[in-house]
């Protein structure tokens, strides 16, 4: 019988870098005891990563850092780009898991992020144009919601949002719409958990959506739980150009 170890590097899609990890806690320039889960962009001919930091009671933050090859040479901003904020119940528990997209229209960034509430997670957005100053416009969706990003523009005149839900227990990827990012409907389920399947207990959103010529590039994690522990898996699927709520291919 075969082992991965027997595979030639070409078969497969992805290849993790040699000198992984990029980043440690201990190269953080304040108290830190993880990193981990960022947003990544290109500005000004560098690598952005926004990070997930976990600090030393639990609570997550963001902060910024950057690096001319994404690779090596990381610069980290000494301070938070920004931490949950005290005096909104829907950051209580710290934000988490960025997605950054550029509307296209705006010109503007749009950091879609996941606040930890008393209720449990939810989808929250803040717009940055320099990724020092910022705006939060508050939560889009109520709990319990994650793994969500904007795409960079508008589908006949609304916004789409691909998020993960949880209802009655079910984990699917959805995609909703908006005139104004502020108002959601028309709620759809885009990718779902397919049963028996790698991808048979939850699915959820991984890097932000990316435009290829054939369509919306969409890379996912999947799970199945065993008797041990959840099993993660990388997934792929292909969504319409023009109407991203119609689903192309999807890996097996």
């Amino acid at each position: 019988m075969g082992t991965l170890a027997n595979y030639k590097r070409s078969k497969y899609l992805f290849r993790r870098y040699e000198e992984n990890p990029i980043l440690t806690p201990t190269e953080w320039p304040y108290p830190a005891n993880a990193v981990f889960n960022p947003a990544a962009t290109e500005i000004a001919g560098e690598t952005l990563l926004l990070v997930r930091v976990e600090d030393m009671r639990g609570f997550s933050h963001l902060t910024v850092a950057r690096s001319k090859d994404g690779k090596t040479n990381w610069r980290i901003d000494p301070t938070p780009m920004v931490g949950p904020n005290s005096h909104v119940q829907e950051e209580r528990w710290g934000i988490e898991d960025p997605r950054i997209v550029l509307l296209e229209e705006e010109q503007e960034y749009a950091i879609t992020y996941v606040s930890f509430s008393k209720g449990g997670p939810l989808v929250s957005l803040m717009m940055t144009k320099d990724f020092h100053t910022f705006a939060r416009l508050g939560p889009l969706l109520p709990p319990e919601d994650k793994d969500a990003s904007l795409f960079p523009r508008r589908f006949k005149g609304r916004f789409a949002l691909i998020h993960r839900p949880i209802i009655r227990g079910e984990a699917h990827i959805w995609i909703s719409f908006s005139p104004d990012l502020k108002h959601w409907g028309d709620h759809q389920v885009l990718i779902p958990v397919r049963r028996g399947w790698w991808d048979c207990h939850r699915v959820g959103l991984g890097a932000q959506p990316i435009e290829t010529k054939e369509g919306w590039l969409i890379i996912y994690h999947g799970v199945r739980q065993t008797a041990s522990s959840s099993v993660y898996r990388v997934g792929l699927a292909l969504l319409d150009l023009d109407e991203p709520w119609k689903m192309i291919r999807r890996s097996e």
